[in-house]
């Protein structure tokens, strides 16, 4: 079929939509299929712009008869569905008007000495994705999330991810013996033990480790880390969240390679 000549659909017994209906709904799905639901223009946008061919382009009619069909360049196939029918797909409270099946990228070849990220058991799509987006922001390129983090290609982590998955190497599933393979420093976070991290004169490139929301860095990441820091936090909270830690602690390296 010409992607320029989409197939409409017009049933939800279409298979084609069920299997849709998968990959948007269930954040396991992409590993059974082999492919990623982008949800929006915007994420769709951002994977075209790294290069990225969608092996199918999915419009709601609305958004085919706007104007929306010139994202559908370069697909190998496109399909309109009636608005109703659209809007079964999404998992958002307003959905989106159109979205691409992109194939899950093979899994990257780990890079001992690149600037990382490490992601212990981060279980929080939301926190995930904006470390993703940070990641990105700072100029770390490589993200190796430890078996438990929450599934990297699902569509909340991408949405929240807003197309920082396409600048990066996911490498996702792994067990904590892998960080020996790594030759760059591993770098902690801690809410009360470790210098300051403002005081601290931070080596790059090197690999900072986030662990999970209640219980932090495991021991078995923590015993491969160079050291730990924490952030000054004068407003006496107990802690902060991930990512706002993650934020900091990834621009604070930035900052100082930049200087």
């Amino acid at each position: 079929m010409n992607p320029a000549q989409p197939q409409f659909i017009t049933s939800a017994a279409n298979p084609v939509l069920k299997e849709l209906r998968r990959l948007a709904q269930d954040s396991a799905a992409y590993r059974k299929q082999g492919r990623v639901w982008l949800e929006g223009d915007h994420l769709c946008r951002a994977a075209a712009a790294r290069g990225v061919r969608p092996a199918l382009a999915v419009f709601s009619e609305s958004s085919w008869a706007s104007g929306d069909s010139a994202l559908a360049q370069g697909a190998a196939k496109t399909m309109v569905a009636a608005d109703p029918l659209f809007e079964s797909l999404s998992g958002l409270d307003s959905p989106a008007r159109m979205g691409f099946v992109v194939d899950l990228p093979a899994p990257p070849v780990l890079q001992p000495a690149a600037a990382s990220v490490i992601l212990d058991r981060v279980q929080d799509a939301g926190n995930v994705g904006a470390i993703l987006r940070c990641a990105a922001a700072f100029g770390f390129r490589q993200v190796l999330a430890i078996t438990g983090t929450a599934a990297l290609w699902s569509p909340k982590v991408l949405r929240a991810g807003m197309g920082s998955h396409f600048a990066l190497q996911l490498l996702e599933g792994l067990a904590p013996a892998v960080l020996q393979a790594l030759q760059v420093p591993v770098i902690t976070t801690s809410s009360h033990a470790g210098e300051l991290l403002h005081e601290k004169q931070l080596p790059w490139p090197c690999a900072w480790a986030f662990g999970h929301e209640g219980r932090g860095v495991s021991p078995d990441i923590a015993a491969h880390a160079a050291f730990a820091v924490r952030i000054v936090q004068p407003g006496g909270e107990e802690s902060l969240n991930v990512a706002s830690a993650a934020a900091i602690c990834l621009h604070a390296s930035a900052a100082m390679h930049a200087g």
